[in-house]
């Protein structure tokens, strides 16, 4: 290979590692801003003592936290969470309550068996 087509190959690597390093910032730029938004919403939709539970969740079952994350966004945009009887933001035994019913209605999904 000629010095010509090495350089043009060298620049051509550099070119799709720049590319993807860049693209690689937009994506972590947009996780944050969605994290950002997301941490917003909840803070007007838990009280600090509520958020500090959830990020107690968080550190035991963040897959559940998360989940939990979207579930209460949901039902605060849908107004559901006022209807249920909740004011926003919410405080720590209103969210505790929150987390009751929502255990208890994991707990009644039962999967039976039968043999034939």
């Amino acid at each position: 290979m000629s010095d010509e087509e090495l350089e043009k190959i060298r620049k051509r690597k550099e070119m799709e590692l720049r590319k993807r390093a860049s693209m690689q910032q937009q994506r972590k730029a947009q996780e944050e801003q969605i994290e950002a938004q997301k941490n917003a919403v909840m803070r007007k939709i838990l009280e600090p003592d509520a958020r500090v539970r959830l990020t107690n969740i968080r550190m035991v079952k963040p897959n559940f936290a998360s989940q939990l994350e979207v579930q209460l966004i949901q039902l605060a945009q849908s107004n559901q969470l006022q209807r249920m009887g909740f004011k926003l933001p919410m405080s720590d035994a209103q969210f505790k309550q929150l987390l009751k019913r929502i255990s208890a209605a994991d707990k009644k999904k039962d999967i039976n068996i039968r043999r034939i």
